[in-house]
């Protein structure tokens, strides 16, 4: 008996050992004093900069959120733009402390590269994006196109097993960046562009007449998008993982960035736990009791984040669709702060 005993007693100490070895990433963010976080080289809507350097967008909400969070100031990052080749490379190295830019979760992805994925911020399907001129309005009459790619995405993949599915023939020409992708399309080098349907929409922004495009009805593929962190630092996985669910989670339980000080004064339990005014949630993160107000103070809820990047305040106009809350007819849920 004590033999068992002894050999609980050591494993659970190489647990803990192990845990405070690869605990590291939150103290080396607030070391450096900043956080990390990779975004694409330009993606309206989801992450690009302006004229002077200050990034917007979904995405980029994220680690601003993460940023509050931490140092309840949401400036406090670097913005690594990446090509979608070289995300992958970035988080695995530490160049980036978060990949926070529009990348589909994929079992070979969550196994394969070193990282995992810590939720989902917007429910995707590939699409197709086409000139009105072509008078097409399917992609089943797609038959011989020629189709623009991103190289290092989902996409090839899933264009070839439907155009194979669907008995159609079809040539590949594919580029290092979205914006290749883009001019590739717009200057007639292919018929059709492919991608994540919310990409589509935000590259459509980008040619000279976007009233000339118009994005087929067809979704051809499921296309899970969310942050990626390193394996081995499970608390910094936890941090990241419910950054996104108290966006969330705030935006069902009424929270916003104008009402956030005076629903934290209230005495009903769910959201006594939400602030930290009962309990210790955001401690058991290695954060502080406020984290949740400095999320929603920072950026505001999922939904308000959501409309202002990509939704009816945005130029992308994009419905909520499957990214509306589960208890109104979307898919987008978040487990309970509690």
């Amino acid at each position: 008996m004590k033999r068992v005993s002894l050999v609980f007693t050591l494993a659970l100490a190489a647990a803990f050992s192990t845990e405070a070895a690869t605990a590291q990433t939150l103290k080396t963010v607030k070391d450096r004093g900043m956080l990390s976080c990779g975004v694409s080289q330009g993606l309206p809507g989801f992450s690009s900069p302006d004229d002077k350097g200050n990034w917007t967008g979904f995405d980029v909400d994220i680690c601003r959120a993460i940023a509050a969070a931490i140092f309840n100031d949401a400036t406090k990052i670097k913005f690594v733009p990446l090509s979608a080749k070289d995300r992958f490379t970035a988080l695995q190295s530490g160049e980036i402390d978060v990949l926070s830019r529009n990348t589909t979760w994929t079992l070979s992805r969550d196994t394969s590269l070193g990282a995992n994925f810590t939720g989902v911020t917007y429910y995707d399907g590939q699409g197709f994006l086409v000139k009105k001129s072509l008078k097409v309005n399917s992609a089943l009459e797609l038959n011989s196109a020629s189709v623009c790619v991103q190289t290092g995405t989902t996409t090839e993949q899933n264009l070839a097993d439907y155009f194979k599915g669907n008995n159609m023939k079809y040539e590949v020409i594919a580029f290092g960046t979205a914006d290749e992708t883009i001019k590739a399309y717009e200057s007639g080098r292919c018929d059709v562009f492919t991608s994540d349907v919310s990409q589509l929409y935000a590259e459509r922004l980008k040619v000279a007449n976007p009233a000339d495009h118009v994005v087929l009805p067809e979704v051809i593929s499921k296309e899970p998008l969310g942050p990626m962190v390193r394996h081995g630092d499970d608390q910094w996985f936890d941090i990241v993982k419910w950054t996104l669910f108290a966006m969330v989670g705030a935006e069902e339980l009424g929270i916003t960035q104008k009402n956030a000080d005076e629903l934290a004064k209230s005495n009903k339990p769910e959201l006594r736990r939400a602030f930290g005014t009962d309990g210790n949630l955001g401690e058991q993160l290695g954060l502080t009791k406020d984290w949740l107000l400095r999320i929603v103070k920072a950026v505001g809820n999922y939904g308000e984040s959501f409309d202002r990047n990509v939704g009816p305040g945005s130029k992308l106009g994009i419905a909520r669709g499957l990214n509306q809350l589960w208890n109104k007819g979307g898919i987008q849920y978040a487990p309970p702060i509690r």
